[in-house]
């Protein structure tokens, strides 16, 4: 070898030693973090937990009441990290400071998608969420239990809005919490009670959660759901039997449908239809949802092992997937991330975009869509017995207890009709 090509050669390998020496050095420092999300006006702090930082890949564990969300961290240069937010579609790109903090901003994978981008700021060694120690003030109130929200409508809108139930547990200054609409929750939040003032944030992944509020002297409660500017208005009155409206009288079949009838690729690009031979027979479980939907992930954690372990009574079940892009290639990328983090088992189908009117056209047997997700239970006739609008994850108590008792009842009778 020429002594040039020496020179060159020993120059490469200092210059790829000195790249890997201070991609080592952007590592997070074990133990807890407090973070920061900017969204327009509003600060959403948010907790986290980093560990396995001992020349391992990294976790980052995203704290909220009893919730737990780990994403991993990854080198990708320098002083610089990534942190991909599981099958969100959507990572952090931040930059390990001198200090040991990170500055970075979180957006979507999405091509071509430049909204919600945030930037965030995060610390080690920082615990509190709203309420610094040493600067907290008594709560005037507490307002653990259960409570109707009345949601402030839009002026312009035609059709009445659906009340909300929040649900609280305080202890001290320290507050847990929950709301839930037709739609879904709003996954667990944790925040603080500050004199008459309360203030509640979640981050598991997706979109920062903000809930922010006062104690009226009357004992209600007002305040607004939301980072954006323009807040969801809220009052709420304490109430033991607040509920929701029943998830299984909002959407239904038209007129003149008992049945339906679909074909759709799946993962692999093979047309699958819900008359092939396959469902025939067959109590069938079908999923509208979609990878980016917080609830529609909480809803396949419920149904993954439900599934493994019914599946040989006579049971299918099929995830009828509306993704970001209308593209097979992107959905098989997203859909197969789900699959193989939740250990699915069942069909996943691509319907194509989410958005506008895409399941009134995909399926236009549904009459009123709301949510997603959506369950329907089809019978061993082939016929729809019912439809569930929206999912309260475990994070809701009693909302998700009495959902799982009347799935399994009503399941156990379908699953017990003799075949057709």
């Amino acid at each position: 070898m020429k002594v040039e090509g020496l020179f060159s050669y020993a120059l490469t390998a200092l210059l790829l030693v000195g790249f890997y020496s201070n991609a080592q050095n952007a590592t997070l420092k074990d133990g807890i973090w407090r973070g920061v999300f900017k969204v327009g006006e509003n600060d959403v702090p948010f907790n986290f937990e980093v560990k396995n930082g001992q020349g391992q890949e990294q976790v980052i564990t995203a704290i909220n009441g009893a919730r737990r969300d780990d994403f991993q961290v990854k080198n990708i240069g320098g002083d610089s990290i990534q942190v991909s937010l599981n099958t969100f579609e959507t990572a952090w790109f931040a930059k390990v400071q001198a200090d040991g903090s990170i500055t970075g901003v979180q957006k979507s994978l999405v091509p071509g998608n430049t909204s919600r981008i945030y930037t965030f700021t995060a610390q080690p060694g920082k615990s509190y969420r709203f309420a610094e120690p040493g600067k907290e003030i008594a709560p005037k109130a507490n307002i653990s239990g259960k409570w109707l929200i009345k949601i402030q409508p839009d002026p312009s809108a035609t059709t009445p809005v659906p009340d909300r139930v929040a649900v609280f547990e305080q202890k001290g200054n320290k507050i847990n919490g929950i709301i839930l609409s037709v739609s879904g929750d709003s996954r667990e939040l944790e925040g603080n009670v500050n004199g008459d003032e309360f203030a509640l944030s979640g981050f598991t992944g997706s979109s920062p959660a903000l809930v922010k509020g006062k104690i009226n002297a009357d004992g209600s409660i007002s305040g607004g759901i939301g980072a954006g500017p323009e807040p969801i208005r809220f009052t709420g009155i304490k109430d033991d039997n607040a509920a929701l409206p029943d998830a299984y009288s909002l959407t239904f079949l038209k007129p003149g449908y008992e049945k339906l009838d679909f074909t759709f690729p799946d993962i692999n690009g093979k047309q699958v239809s819900l008359s092939d031979e396959k469902y025939k027979g067959k109590v069938v479980i079908i999923e509208i949802m979609g990878s980016w939907c917080p609830n529609c992930i909480d809803q396949v954690t419920f149904l993954a092992p439900w599934f493994k372990e019914n599946k040989h009574k006579g049971v299918e079940a099929i995830g009828l997937a509306f993704e970001a892009k209308d593209d097979l290639a992107f959905a098989k990328n997203t859909l197969t991330k789900l699959k193989n983090r939740y250990d699915i088992q069942y069909d996943l189908l691509f319907a194509g975009k989410v958005g506008g009117n895409a399941v009134a056209e995909k399926l236009p047997a549904i009459d009123k869509f709301l949510a997603y997700p959506t369950t329907i239970i089809i019978g061993r006739d082939g016929k729809v017995k019912e439809i569930h609008t929206g999912f309260s994850g475990k994070g809701t108590g009693q909302f998700y207890q009495e959902y799982v008792d009347k799935w399994n009842a009503d399941l156990a009778k379908l699953i017990a009709e003799p075949l057709p």
